[in-house]
């Protein structure tokens, strides 16, 4: 089985939505990237730090899961990271009223020997100096870098995310970021710019529109976002849909561009499932049906004949 290793903040979120709103619940980056992937036959392995009032009921749902959390560190007396926000009514925008880094402040990720020479390495969206170490904290280099990021970094770090941008092989940012990061507005000069730092491919996101898959050889795969009848969260969906993406392309153990694309599906199967709860509530519960269910609907919904 291919290893897929995952460095991302685990915390508690409060959100409000049109469809209602929850007190403290279980967030951060990793815990949907590693749900996410542990549909498509990998056993994640997850990097990351909390405090001592982080349940331990959680950690144990995680490992029920096949989610692999000896890398996670508990801070004895410290205090999860803490995040709180408020969606407006179409949920394509929200206000962040709360953040408290907490232990996340102090985060220095270690690797257990264990977790050493995975096959993927997925970077949650997390300061580009530690992706950066926990790369070169490896004993050799993963056969794919995938890594996260968003305008906070562009705005407050750019050299640092430059460096960090050019040690991995495939980038995913939502269109706003595209076209800082490139400083272009068309998405496909975007995408030409941004790859030539390096990279393998590109996941340009764009919400409920979908997403673009570039690579460094010129082709692109779109893949449309599914409609939902009923959307309660959206908070968690691009960590989903990252974990997707990284837990079929680790299963498969290919890295090209068919693989790539099918992956993108993947990740919107799962980006579609997280949506439908608040929190990490419904990719605790899915069944193997249920994603092969939606996979044939994503195939319906692009198939056609001319």
């Amino acid at each position: 089985m291919n290893k897929l290793l995952i460095v991302g903040s685990l915390a508690f979120d409060a959100i409000e939505t049109p469809a209602g709103k929850t007190d403290k619940i279980i967030g951060g980056a990793s815990p949907y990237i590693a749900l996410a992937a542990s549909y498509f036959g990998t056993k994640p392995q997850v990097i990351s730090v909390i405090g001592e009032d982080f349940p331990k009921e959680f950690i144990e749902q995680l490992n029920n899961k096949g989610v692999q959390t000896d890398g996670v560190q508990r801070i004895k007396g410290g205090k999860t990271m803490f995040w709180s926000g408020v969606y407006n009514k179409d949920m394509n925008q929200r206000t962040t009223l709360v953040t408290e880094l907490n232990v996340f402040g102090d985060f220095k990720p270690e690797v257990p020997p264990q977790f050493q020479n995975p096959d993927v390495l997925m970077l949650g969206n997390i300061t580009p100096t530690i992706q950066r170490q926990l790369i070169e904290n490896l004993d050799t280099r993963p056969k794919l870098i995938v890594m996260d990021t968003m305008n906070y970094w562009m705005d407050s770090m750019p050299e640092e995310l430059d460096k960090t941008i050019r040690m991995v092989d495939v980038l995913t940012i939502n269109d706003e970021e595209a076209r800082q990061l490139s400083g272009e507005y068309a998405l496909v000069k975007a995408a030409k710019k941004i790859l030539a730092l390096g990279l393998r491919f590109l996941i340009i996101k764009k919400g409920d529109n979908g997403a673009l898959l570039f690579d460094k050889e010129g082709q692109t795969f779109f893949a449309p976002a599914l409609p939902l009848e009923n959307v309660a969260d959206p908070t968690g969906a691009g960590d989903s849909f990252a974990g997707g993406f990284c837990g079929y392309i680790a299963q498969k153990g290919k890295y090209d561009f068919e693989t790539a694309k099918a992956a993108i599906i993947a990740g919107s199967v799962m980006g579609s499932y997280c949506c439908e709860k608040f929190g990490t509530e419904k990719l605790l519960t899915l069944t193997e049906s249920e994603v092969n269910q939606r996979v044939a609907q994503f195939e319906k919904l692009t198939k056609f004949t001319f």
